[in-house]
């Protein structure tokens, strides 16, 4: 009996419930949208480089979700936000004085050129480009200031490092955003004689401070004694006998208010003289 059955099941084909297929080619697809993943998601701060093939397109994909040809299209994703390196650079002032110093740059990548980057840089492009391009600028700059002027004009000599090193770096898709000369030395002798010039300077404006103080002190003792001989010239003109008879008197009159009647016992003068008849 179980022969007859199986025997009638071989001949009769089995067809899935229509639910149940459409179940399947769903899983299939599912299946095969994972294997062959054509979605691909740009990151905050950066672009995607869309590959054909291996060659790098025109067109840059933006921070979000896109859809690309499965197989046939790769993304690269490049970062563009702003990053940070630091350069140093030897150079040469116009009068040949020897400096060192380290360069920090702020610098960002262009967005709508992070293909060109990608294509013609790589990713890892500081040593081969930015470096050489920094230890040029300051070369070039440097050489058009003398030493003293590199110390005393240091924002001046910033800003031209940073606006020719803009100009360079423009042409290889990268962006300066903030330029600073974090260290800037010359040679020990030359820093040494910079000291003993400030030193001079300082005895020297000392020196002249002290006699601007003595000329002063001059002239202020010049301008009381001629106050003073001005002031006796006055007094001298307002002496007149008159004058000199009441001092007399005054004199006189104290004396005796200050007498008390006693003769002295020994005396080593005379004795105050009253003109009485100066009182009628």
């Amino acid at each position: 009996m179980n022969e007859d059955i199986f025997s009638e099941l071989k001949g009769k084909k089995i067809i899935p419930p229509k639910g149940a297929l459409i179940g399947i080619i769903a899983i299939a697809i599912v299946i095969g949208v994972v294997m062959l993943n054509p979605f691909v998601q740009v990151g905050a701060g950066e672009r995607g480089v869309v590959m054909n093939f291996g060659a790098v397109q025109d067109n840059v994909l933006d921070e979000g979700l896109h859809f690309i040809i499965p197989v046939m299209q790769k993304v690269v994703k490049v970062d563009v936000k702003v990053q940070k390196s630091q350069t140093d650079a030897v150079a040469a002032s116009s009068d040949i004085q020897e400096t060192r110093s380290t360069i920090a740059l702020n610098y960002h990548i262009q967005h709508d050129r992070a293909n060109w980057v990608y294509q013609n840089l790589g990713v890892a492009f500081k040593d081969r480009i930015i470096d050489p391009a920094v230890q040029e600028v300051v070369k070039a700059v440097t050489a058009k200031y003398n030493a003293v002027d590199l110390i005393t004009k240091r924002a001046l000599v910033s800003d031209d490092m940073k606006a020719l090193l803009k100009e360079r770096l423009m042409e290889y898709g990268i962006t300066v955003d903030a330029f600073a000369i974090v260290d800037f030395q010359f040679s020990k002798q030359f820093a040494q004689a910079i000291e003993d010039k400030q030193v001079a300077d300082q005895r020297v404006l000392k020196s002249q401070r002290d006699l601007e103080r003595i000329k002063i002190e001059k002239e202020q003792k010049i301008t009381q004694a001629q106050a003073e001989a001005e002031s006796l010239r006055l007094q001298r003109q307002n002496v007149t006998p008159d004058l000199i008879k009441l001092r007399q008197i005054e004199a006189q009159m104290s004396a005796i208010k200050k007498w008390d009647g006693v003769m002295p016992r020994v005396t080593g003068g005379a004795l105050p003289f009253v003109d009485a008849k100066s009182y009628q």
